[in-house]
């Protein structure tokens, strides 16, 4: 991947960088190409009355055609110009990291495309659902920046330790309900396993509602009034079953609002109810609304709390603007409302406005890192208020030795080494040496530890996942071990691959070849009875003469539809053909 390719791209940090692969434009088979164009050319054809108005338009400006599956370099070229990227990844990444992704203005595109027996809908992401559907709505530049918001909140939001267990069950299912070799046993034990996981996980955590704020927004939302609302939403604009059945009276719309963050959906079936937005603007009211409750912006005890329950990295923010980035993994409060100590375990770095404070970094505190929260006993001023004056007054320079009791508990005894200060001159750090820390009998810290670094603040104002410098922590985000399958296809799917293609090479000469079509139709017809994708290509090109081949594949086609299998699709390819003869003349 070219990273340089596009300035979005190039600002990508390295640790979302590998889960960006190469389109493997080359395997898309002819097969696949032809169900983008059916895809495409019916979505187009009914989105048109039912999208948002920002939807065709944007389908221009991302440089999406309607005649082949698009390639990055090309999108890229067109996205830049509207400050936005995209990159291939391979189906489901981790919702943390596609978060991040969104907050860097780059859309994650799965490299993958549906198969022709997934063709209305598919359970795992692919290259329709992604770029036929995120990108063309990002012309408007208010949901755009809706988008990339909501990546920077939604990346900070703590999970709990199931939802990756929960994400890689999902991840599982999906790639083997996509692969046409996979038996239903195996389909049925990985659902029973997601049913199982989704059965456990117990209060919701951050990342599950604003992952339900995602689905119902940005996959599943509807803009209007209630009455006649338009799609705007991914999983709509690139489901040609889901996009005209949510339209029905039997799908409920509701007013968007913050419950939609409690409320659950279903990602193996079409949603009973949608939420209708009345506006992009409304989209970012909500999402301000649903920050304000996340530890992000209220930190505390209860936030410290969730980073623990998670088993992640995380960090935590102090009152003075100093960063602790690490594995937490105990927290010590009075009457449980108020923390007075903090405990990481393993690596952790120190920060400050996100960049490493120098010798902080996670190997010299590879054991992990504590310190005491709030005031000292009995002193109204807390350390980081207190001017020169007051810190001489109260012993706290270097060469000191002094003992800190801090309310709660806490007591720190110890000689100063040194302190940090942060822009405004407050006193952020302060290093000793030959100390000892306690809570009550319980000590925390002891002399023959080394040097003990206390960070400084009154409060815990923000706790968040993630690192505050990742690049200089070397954060390493998991890259999922189970890739999406790639299908085994049989010498007779290789043969019959070949014919689409002959069919797309005589649609682009635009010379109509009767005998090479009449040749192909009746090996179609005779090996492959099954397929009605193909017939239907041919058919389209026959469509405008009054020829016997025309005849004999139209009577072929409604015989396929009198047998009911694939009837509504064939239907719908050829009332397209009605549509679009009527709109050329």
């Amino acid at each position: 991947m070219d990273f340089e390719s596009n300035k979005i791209i190039a600002r990508l940090p390295k640790h979302l960088r590998p889960f960006v692969l190469l389109q493997p434009y080359n395997e898309y088979t002819a097969q696949n190409q032809a169900v983008w164009r059916y895809v495409m050319r019916k979505s187009i054809v009914f989105l048109s009355k039912v999208a948002h108005k920002s939807y065709l338009e944007g389908l221009k400006q991302t440089g999406i055609s309607v005649e082949e599956i698009p390639r990055m370099q090309g999108m890229n070229r067109i996205l830049k110009e509207i400050g936005w990227a995209a990159v291939s990844v391979d189906g489901f990444i981790p919702p943390n990291a596609f978060m991040e992704f969104q907050a860097y203005n780059t859309l994650v595109i799965a490299a993958d495309i549906r198969t022709i027996d997934h063709i209305e809908y598919t359970p795992a992401p692919d290259i329709i659902h992604e770029a036929a559907g995120h990108a063309p709505i990002i012309a408007s530049p208010e949901y755009a920046e809706y988008l990339r918001r909501f990546g920077e909140i939604g990346s900070k939001a703590i999970s709990s330790a199931k939802d990756y267990e929960l994400y890689e069950a999902i991840r599982h299912l999906s790639i083997i309900k996509e692969n046409p070799n996979t038996s239903k046993i195996n389909i049925v034990k990985a659902e029973e396993k997601v049913a199982e996981i989704a059965a456990e996980m117990g209060e919701p955590s951050e990342m599950a509602k604003i992952r339900n704020l995602h689905w119902w927004t940005v996959e599943y939302g509807l803009i209007g009034t209630l009455e006649d609302p338009k799609i705007y939403g991914a999983g709509l604009l690139s489901s040609i079953g889901e996009s005209e059945w949510c339209m029905s009276d039997e799908v409920k719309k509701i007013p968007y609002s913050i419950i939609a963050a409690d409320t659950d959906f279903d990602i193996t079936k079409p949603q009973p109810q949608l939420f209708v937005t009345p506006n992009f603007a409304h989209l970012s009211l909500v999402l301000e609304e649903f920050a304000n409750t996340m530890a992000l912006r209220k930190g505390g005890l209860k936030g410290i709390e969730k980073l623990i329950d998670s088993k992640n990295l995380g960090t935590i923010l102090l009152s003075t603007g100093i960063q602790v980035s690490g594995k937490f993994t105990n927290v010590i409060a009075i009457d449980s409302l108020k923390t007075i100590y903090f405990q990481t375990n393993g690596p952790t770095a120190l920060a400050y406005k996100n960049k490493e404070l120098i010798g902080h970094h996670k190997e010299y505190h590879a054991d992990g890192f504590g310190s005491p929260v709030g005031k000292l006993k009995g002193i109204n001023i807390a350390i980081e208020d207190m001017s020169p004056t007051d810190l001489e007054a109260y012993g706290l320079y270097e060469g000191k030795t002094v003992v800190l009791n801090f309310e709660g508990g806490i007591r720190v005894e110890g000689e100063i080494i040194t302190g940090k200060r942060n822009l405004k001159g407050k006193i952020i750090l302060i290093s000793f040496k030959n100390c000892t820390v306690k809570h009550n009998d319980t000590i925390l810290f002891h002399p023959d530890w080394g040097t003990y670094d206390m960070a400084v603040g009154k409060e815990v104002i923000s706790v968040y996942s993630g690192i505050a410098d990742p690049e200089n922590y070397g954060l390493v985000f998991e890259v999922p071990k189970e890739k999406t399958h790639k299908i085994k296809y049989s010498e007779s799917d290789i043969k019959l691959h070949k014919l689409y293609q002959e069919v797309r090479d005589i649609r682009e000469s635009d010379s109509l070849d009767d005998s090479s079509l009449e040749r192909i139709f009746n090996m179609i017809s005779n090996e492959y009875p099954n397929d009605w994708l193909l017939p239907l290509e041919i058919y389209e090109l026959t469509y405008k003469q009054d020829t016997q081949l025309k005849e004999t594949v139209q009577k072929y086609l409604e015989n396929l539809i009198a047998k009911k299998d694939n009837a509504n699709l064939i239907k719908d390819g050829l009332k397209l053909l009605e549509l679009e003869l009527e709109r050329t003349g």
